[in-house]
């Protein structure tokens, strides 16, 4: 078992959270919310408007999202879903708790494996950085899914 740490269209409410749910993916588990311990940049980019989680630990901001619990199966669907590691690649990364269902509480830390990119355009690093990714948020930035493109 590994612990996911989610912060753009596969959170709850967003529009990938779907794949998360699918037991023919794998185990995925809800387990809480946190924001990640060090600062990204959390960037809206491309002609679909993917929320890219940049790999420049250091730079942006404390990024919100959801921890999961995984099996192996639902980790390697999550690589293939994410293009790991051509688009994104497999990070771990620490995430504070905000909030957590079971053993655990806030303020602690756990390790999780988050989908950073270290291949990404200049020009990106000059978007808006965002602390928490909506596909409906003020930002204006619909996201375009899959099945549409």
């Amino acid at each position: 078992m590994a612990h996911v740490f989610v912060y753009g269209t596969l959170k709850r409410g967003q529009p990938n959270h779907k794949v998360m749910l699918d037991c023919a993916n794998g185990w995925a588990a809800f387990r809480g919310r946190g924001v990640t311990m060090e600062p990204f940049p959390l960037v809206i980019a491309g002609k679909h408007n993917i929320p890219w989680l940049l790999c420049l630990p250091g730079q942006g901001h404390c990024v919100a999202g959801e921890i999961y619990a995984v099996d192996g199966q639902m980790l390697r669907f999550l690589d293939d879903f994410e293009g790991c590691p051509d688009m994104y690649q497999r990070t771990a990364v620490q995430v504070r708790v905000l909030e957590w269902e079971g053993a655990g509480s806030p303020g602690d830390s756990v390790q999780c494996f988050a989908y950073t990119t270290a291949t990404y355009a200049p020009e990106w690093l000059r978007l808006p950085y965002h602390e928490n990714y909506d596909s409906e948020g003020p930002h204006g930035l619909r996201y375009n899914p899959r099945e549409s493109r």
